[in-house]
């Protein structure tokens, strides 16, 4: 309630009608000084309280807004104390990615340096390639122009002694022709060894260069690395407690997963291991795969066992394909036909002397296509010919007959050039070779089958090939000793020098290749070199 209107309930009290008594004059001077009194009183009272309340709402604001400022300023600290964690978390990201950076860039530089020295040292090598062509085909025309001088220079000296000849003995030409003849013939008939083995000798002696220098550079140019694959493949397991689990109940698990896989699982005293055992290397691999993934599975029963062996077939397809594409891509023949890049897939399991025939086949695509890109000839051809010439041995196990005549009709079937169906028909001289190519193809086979390492033999196989081969060049008369070397591939026969001649002893080392050629197979080719010496031995007393 408000002063005045308290003061005017007082005053309204006090002089109202119903006092009885009406107070004194002083009386109400008094009270009314009183009043007033506390008027002023409560007056600056109430003041004196807002003023209060005023400075204690002052001191809460100027708290409030002091908290506030330290509240801003320790949110500002921790808000720069993150971005500096930040920025620092950042520059150390970008430290990183840029070292990561500078490691790869200094790798990419020391490959293109590696690179750069592989070039220049493949270019040094083209460089002394062509100056060795070039002075090769330099010799061969200088070798023909003389050649062709002699000849002319003969021709003349024969006319100029026939007419010599006519002139001094005055008979007519056929009489001169009939007794020079029977001359020739019985002066032949005692020389005609010696003649023959002269001639022989040098024409052997001249295509061996020539021969050589082609192979030589062919093989320089192309070089590739060999292994030799083995008839059984290994698979780790963890424990051999996992043997039992392979066997399973009375065997049942090995004997289910022989008969769908076709190969031998062979469970011995060998720790940690299994060995897989097949002749066909692609059910060898299929066993070996499905194997594996059995024991990594680890549930190991026939209903799996099958599920298995299918999906690993399907598989195992599917990498035939893509390894067949990328044996013909590498030749350079990305558009073959699809049935032939399946079966150069194939190719990739199949060995022979324990050489993988598709690399086989692929080295003597390049071999074969520098060889004719040195006779002049067509190298895509020649390459084409090489890379199918053993086509047929993917599938000389479905069909009758050996691989060259397998090959040879697949390839026709398939419209492939005559040229490469003689190829694979004709390259191991089972018939006689009607064109270029497949002398080509028959040389870059033998060179890449006779490689140090493309191809192995057991030893027992060895030491019954060289004692078969001492064996018949013995049988033969005047052979006193007969010597089989560098692994077969030469046979070194000593003669006696009594009971032959040196016509005899040419005759004796023809003979002794055509009977290697009819009653041995073996691959490469076989060297033989008859000697045949008189030895005087005298003591001095």
């Amino acid at each position: 309630m408000e002063l005045p209107v308290l003061i005017e309930n007082i005053g309204n009290t006090i002089f109202s009608p119903a006092m009885a008594t009406p107070i004194s004059v002083p009386l109400s001077l008094t009270l009314l000084g009183f009043f007033v009194a506390g008027f002023f009183i409560a007056f600056f009272l109430v003041r004196w309280m807002d003023r209060l309340r005023l400075a204690d709402a002052e001191t809460k604001s100027k708290e409030i807004l002091k908290n506030a400022e330290e509240h801003a300023t320790m949110l500002i600290q921790n808000a720069e104390l993150d971005i500096r964690k930040r920025e620092l978390a950042s520059k150390e990201e970008a430290e990183a990615e840029l070292r990561k950076l500078r490691e790869e860039l200094h790798e990419r530089e020391r490959a293109l340096n590696k690179r750069d020295d592989a070039i220049t040292i493949q270019q040094d090598q083209l460089k002394k390639q062509e100056k060795l062509n070039e002075s090769t085909q330099r010799k061969l025309s200088d070798k023909v122009q003389e050649n062709n001088k002699r000849a002319a220079e003969l021709d003349k000296l024969i006319q100029a002694q026939r007419q010599t000849l006519h002139q001094i003995s005055g008979l007519s030409k056929e009489e001169a022709t009939a007794r020079i003849l029977s001359e020739l013939e019985e002066s032949l008939q005692q020389e005609s060894g010696a003649i023959i083995a002269k001639h022989e000798k040098k024409m052997k002696e001249d295509c061996e260069d020539l021969s050589r220098e082609i192979l030589l550079s062919a093989l320089q140019r192309y070089s590739a690395a060999h292994t030799a694959d083995a008839t059984t493949s290994t698979v780790d397991i963890p424990s051999d407690e996992m043997k039992g689990r392979i066997i399973g109940r009375e065997g049942r698990n090995i004997r289910t997963f022989e008969s769908i896989t076709g190969v031998d699982v062979i469970i011995d005293d060998t720790p940690g291991v299994v060995i897989v055992s097949s002749f066909d290397t692609i059910r060898r691999e299929v066993a070996r795969l499905s194997l594996q993934k059995l024991i990594l599975d680890g549930r190991i029963h026939p209903t799996r066992i099958e599920e298995i062996v299918m999906q690993t077939q399907a598989q195992l397809e599917k990498n035939i394909q893509k390894i067949g594409e990328s044996a013909a891509l590498e030749v350079g023949f990305p558009n073959m036909p699809e049935r032939l890049v399946n079966l150069l897939g194939r190719l990739h399991y199949r060995t022979s002397y324990s050489q993988n025939v598709l690399r086989h086949s692929v080295e003597v695509a390049f071999l074969s296509g520098m060889i004719a890109e040195q006779l002049g000839l067509d190298e895509r051809l020649a390459r084409r010919c090489g890379l199918l010439h053993d086509i047929g041995k993917a599938v000389d196990h479905e069909a009758e007959g050996g691989h060259p005549r397998i090959g040879s009709d697949l390839l026709k079937r398939c419209g492939e050039p005559r040229e490469v169906v003689m190829a694979a028909l004709c390259h191991h001289d089972d018939f006689r070779a009607e064109c270029i190519y497949t002398a080509i193809v028959a040389a870059a086979d033998a060179a890449s089958a006779s490689r140090p390492g493309a191809r192995r033999e057991t030893l027992e196989r060895y030491i019954r090939r060289m004692e078969e081969l001492e064996t018949i060049a013995c049988k033969f008369k005047g052979v006193e000793q007969a010597y089989a070397i560098q692994a077969g591939r030469e046979l070194r026969v000593i003669v006696s020098s009594r009971e032959t001649t040196d016509e005899q002893a040419a005759k004796i080392c023809r003979d002794i290749v055509r009977a290697f050629e009819e009653q041995l197979s073996y691959p490469g080719e076989i060297k033989v070199t008859v000697t045949r010496e008189t030895r005087c031995v005298e003591v001095a007393r």
